[in-house]
């Protein structure tokens, strides 16, 4: 069985459940010959069960024939931290302003649903990953 050959990775990071075909999404696979359209079909079905709106990182592949495959990954650490802290952005200046609190209970969760795209080989590690994240946001995170 020859394999197919690769011709683009796109990275994107899309609305769970409420993609559509205009930019970036149509303007990123339109020129690798992709139906934007499809792809955004697909998308939301699979993405369907996930909160409507959650941003969610997706790593397509192209093919030389058009046709193409994608992998969903779990939200970013900044958009988790922000929805489980309530706030709209992170501080201006991390330093000197900080905008919430983060609760252990909220910090472990985070760590327990970033485990599989981190970088960390247990869910202290993952943790210590995440705090830093929401420092760097002016979270400060409950010691």
């Amino acid at each position: 069985m020859a394999t197919k050959k690769v011709t683009a990775v796109i990275k994107l990071q899309c609305p769970a459940g409420a993609a559509t075909p205009a930019p970036p999404i149509g303007p990123a696979l339109g020129p690798h010959g992709v139906s934007a359209p499809k792809f955004v079909q697909e998308f939301n079905d699979r993405t369907k069960s996930m909160e409507k709106g959650l941003i969610i990182p997706v790593i397509i592949t192209v093919y030389q024939d058009k046709s193409y495959t994608f992998v969903l990954k779990t939200p970013p650490a900044a958009v988790l931290i922000r929805k489980a802290c309530k706030i709209q952005k992170g501080s201006g200046n991390p330093l000197r302003d900080k905008v919430a609190t983060l609760s252990k209970k909220d910090l472990e969760e985070i760590a327990k649903t970033k485990m599989p795209d981190i970088n960390a080989n247990d869910i202290e590690a993952a943790k210590k990953i995440i705090a830093g994240t929401a420092r760097s946001m002016g979270v400060e995170v409950e010691q």
